[in-house]
């Protein structure tokens, strides 16, 4: 990611530290201060730079897809994240924000958010290891 402002940065950062906390409720908060702040698109900019923070920033130019196995099986939340952070990987915006509005029509941003932290916490203690 390129060109992030800093404040989407620490805004990104702070969702993180506190699903590394294991403290959803500050993750949503942190999600609603950005939305009073900046309105969806601020929380769409921070859900890219978690997406980011999962993917990461060496990713080769081509259309990638992810594994994930029963995907279709899985809830709403979790389907979302996997076509999600796909989005990020091939650098597909259009489908991103797409998604990121379809969860916001369907009422299911708030837990789809908490799972993307989630996960990207999860990467990130899998890289860790």
């Amino acid at each position: 990611m390129t060109d992030v402002p800093q404040e989407t940065l620490a805004d990104a950062t702070a969702v993180l530290h506190s699903a590394l906390a294991g403290d959803s409720d500050a993750v949503v908060g942190t999600f609603d201060a950005v939305v009073d702040r900046s309105g969806v698109v601020g929380a769409y900019d921070v859900a890219w730079c978690l997406a980011a923070t999962m993917v990461g920033d060496q990713v080769p130019v081509g259309a990638w897809t992810l594994d994930f196995p029963d995907i279709d099986d899985a809830a709403y939340d979790a389907r979302w994240v996997a076509r999600f952070v796909s989005a990020y990987a091939n650098r597909d915006v259009d489908t991103g924000e797409a998604l990121f509005g379809a969860a916001l029509a369907d009422g299911q941003l708030p837990d789809c958010l908490l799972t993307l932290a989630g996960s990207a916490v999860a990467t990130l203690r899998h890289r860790a290891s």
